[in-house]
């Protein structure tokens, strides 16, 4: 079993976190590597008994990893999409953020994670992801995401006019700050705080939030995820945002791509003690009566 490790950055709160890790590694001799663009950001921090192997997304990935471990928050896990890909690299988000829908399990639990990895106890949650097409390459490689893809305005003052269509039927125009596509793991994401609504992550489905909607009638439409979701744009600005997950980029008018579910799904880990109903419980506070 070799275990990859993948951060964004290494703050001096976590340095000690960080090193527990790796000792807890040594200790029960785990086989591990660094991600390429981690390793910079904590060699001068931490110890290691000798050079680390380092690793980096490439097709036969998972002769090189079994499972990633994201070090950071939900924005950190995101990343994990486009570095393991349709490998089937298991991975297994430790929460050092704030929220942690994606990335579970806590510092205090890293043993107890360790040992589910090597015993197998570990429950797999497949999450399906979204992939952007267009014969001009926004994004790069990186085509894939867990949580949303997102139409938004330049300009900061003036709204949109966003035309929806569903396997090329029209569906709605949208008189907005934009549109998100969010997936059901997505659903807890931007689309929530957009009035959209939470959607259990083994549902079949695809939502489309308006982003502060100019027509109060307007609402989120559920659909299904095989459907191919394609737009037209037009404002007073022939340039938009275009984002995915984290990753966002200015794109013109003819060049908004299309939108559909991708052919393989994130594997990601949770401990059996843990679910998505009791995140809910536990991170929006659902079942708290705050009266008192």
């Amino acid at each position: 079993m070799t275990i990859g490790l993948y951060g964004r950055v290494l703050h001096e709160a976590h340095t000690d976190f960080v090193q527990q890790l790796i000792n807890l590694l040594y200790e029960k001799e785990i086989d591990f590597a660094v991600h390429q663009l981690f390793y910079p950001i904590i060699k001068e921090k931490i110890i290691f008994k000798n050079e680390p192997k380092l690793f980096q997304y490439e097709p036969n990935i998972a002769q090189h990893i079994d499972y990633l471990l994201t070090l950071g928050g939900d924005g950190t896990l995101l990343d994990s999409v486009n570095i393991v890909r349709n490998s089937r690299v298991k991975v297994m988000g430790i929460n050092m953020g704030r929220l942690g829908f994606l990335a579970t399990v806590n510092k205090a639990d890293i043993e107890t994670a360790l040992n589910a990895l090597q015993q197998k106890t570990y429950v797999i949650d497949e999450r399906a992801l979204l992939q952007v097409s267009l014969a001009k390459p926004l994004f790069g490689e990186l085509i894939y995401g867990l949580n949303e893809f997102t139409i938004y305005k330049k300009d900061s003052s003036s709204m949109i006019t966003v035309h929806a269509f569903i396997n090329g039927e029209f569906l709605n125009s949208y008189w907005a700050d934009g549109v998100i596509v969010a997936t059901p793991t997505g659903s807890t994401g931007y689309s929530l705080s957009c009035g959209g609504p939470v959607i259990q992550p083994n549902s079949k489905t695809l939502v489309i939030t308006p982003i502060a909607p100019h027509n109060l009638n307007v609402r989120p439409i559920v659909v299904d995820e095989s459907v191919e979701i394609s737009f037209d744009a037009e404002g007073r600005n022939d340039q938009f945002i275009a984002t995915l997950d984290s990753r966002h980029t200015t794109i013109n008018v003819d060049d908004i791509p299309k939108v559909n579910k991708a052919d393989f799904k994130l594997q990601l880990i949770r401990l059996p003690d843990s679910s998505f109903l009791h995140s809910l419980r536990s991170k929006l506070m659902w079942g708290v009566d705050k009266r008192n």
